[in-house]
């Protein structure tokens, strides 16, 4: 008994040296999928096409567009995101479905995928902010009618 309990302790002791190595190849592969999405590139579009859709909405905020540039620059660039974002990877991918997908964006459909997903996103918002505009009175008068008490049909 006392040596199944001692090897049980041993085995136990290599577990965080397993579960370490095992993180550091599945983050591996987490940062090479990233780098294959040219994240770093991918994030900066689309901060940039956020910023050029938020100042044609609201063209007052014009003048403080550099202030805006530098606190994205500050606290939303690749450089203090890539942790985070690789960590919500690895949360949701195994490590050999990381390299699969990697694989894909490696070929040139994948790329083609890369290079236009700022532009399908950045379109997709603008066709969700034009319908919550196009109904928003709709959103304001069930807002109204819940505020005084109200219910909306």
């Amino acid at each position: 008994m006392k040596t199944f309990t001692l090897l049980f302790v041993g085995l136990l002791a290599l577990l965080p040296l397993t579960a370490s190595a095992d993180d550091a190849s599945h983050r591996a592969a987490a940062e090479a999928l990233l780098s294959s999405m040219n994240m770093d590139k991918m994030l900066t579009q689309s901060i940039d096409q956020m910023l050029q859709m938020q100042v044609k909405q609201n063209p007052a905020i014009a003048p403080y567009e550099t202030q805006m540039r530098a606190f994205f620059a500050k606290y939303m660039s690749w450089a203090t995101l890539k942790d985070d974002v690789a960590k919500i990877y690895m949360e949701e991918f195994t490590e050999p479905e990381l390299k699969q997908i990697t694989a894909f964006y490696q070929t040139p459909v994948g790329q083609k995928a890369v290079s236009k997903m700022p532009m399908l996103v950045s379109r997709g918002m603008a066709i969700g902010q034009q319908r919550v505009q196009e109904h928003l009175p709709e959103l304001q008068a069930a807002i109204a009618a819940q505020a005084g008490g109200k219910k909306t049909p």
